[in-house]
């Protein structure tokens, strides 16, 4: 169960990699950061500065996720069985309801605007990679928050996991940020010809999120890990 549930967060990680509101921006913010131009990506010493500006990025908003991770463990993890059921079922409500706000069958005004802490250049770009990165996971977008509150709801039912999960979220999301940091000009080339799918990505990611919600809800979430092809998907 606890496998599963890692799996589906490293697998919402990569959803809000991907998102339409953060893929387009991700190498022109990461040249951005490392004080560079998207045209000199190519030449070698640019290249090693994005991708530890990258790392630092990564590590930025790993460091918020860990932090709240342990916040989360350290407050529920000791609540009794009957709370958690309770919890799990306010969570897979929540869930659900993300998953109509991304099917827009529903409106929520406070995740149609941008949250986040405004931050400032520092000297040094690899300080101002690690505090923007600390930024991005104290904020979201609009086609983030969703994914990022379901991601955490889903630790806030299982508190005891809750680390690990948002660390597998963490990871998922950075993965994708350290390979576009390595080959950020090739990867530029590939995200300017990903809008004609990126238009269906809200519709897939909220039938998935439903799906979980309601699984969440009916205490069945276990059920994923008896289908073997997701078994073997989410496992490998």
């Amino acid at each position: 169960m606890a496998d599963v549930t890692l799996g589906i967060a490293f697998i919402a990680g990569l959803i809000s990699f991907l998102s339409p509101c953060v893929l387009p921006l991700v190498p022109a913010f990461l040249s951005y950061l490392a004080g560079t131009s998207l045209s000199g990506a190519n030449d070698a010493r640019a290249k090693a500065k994005i991708f530890i500006n990258s790392v630092l990025f990564v590590l930025g908003f790993a460091t918020v996720f860990a932090l709240l991770g342990v916040l989360l463990n350290s407050v529920l993890a000791n609540i009794s069985y009957t709370a958690q059921l309770w919890t799990a079922r306010i969570g897979g409500i929540i869930i659900i309801v993300f998953a109509l706000y991304l099917l827009k069958l529903i409106r929520l005004p406070f995740l149609e605007r941008e949250h986040k802490f405004s931050t400032k250049k520092f000297k040094y770009s690899y300080v101002t990679s690690f505090v923007f990165g600390a930024a991005f996971a104290a904020g979201w977008t609009p086609c983030v928050g969703a994914v990022l509150g379901s991601v955490l709801t889903l630790a806030i039912t299982n508190p005891g996991s809750a680390f690990p999960l948002l660390m597998s979220y963490a990871l998922g999301l950075g993965l994708p940020f350290l390979f576009v940091g390595i080959f950020t000009a090739q990867a530029s080339n590939f995200i300017a010809k990903s809008g004609k799918w990126l238009g269906y990505f809200n519709i897939v990611v909220g039938i998935l999120l439903l799906i979980l919600g309601i699984l969440v809800f009916t205490n069945k979430l276990s059920l994923i890990a008896n289908l073997d092809f997701v078994n073997q998907l989410l496992l490998r």
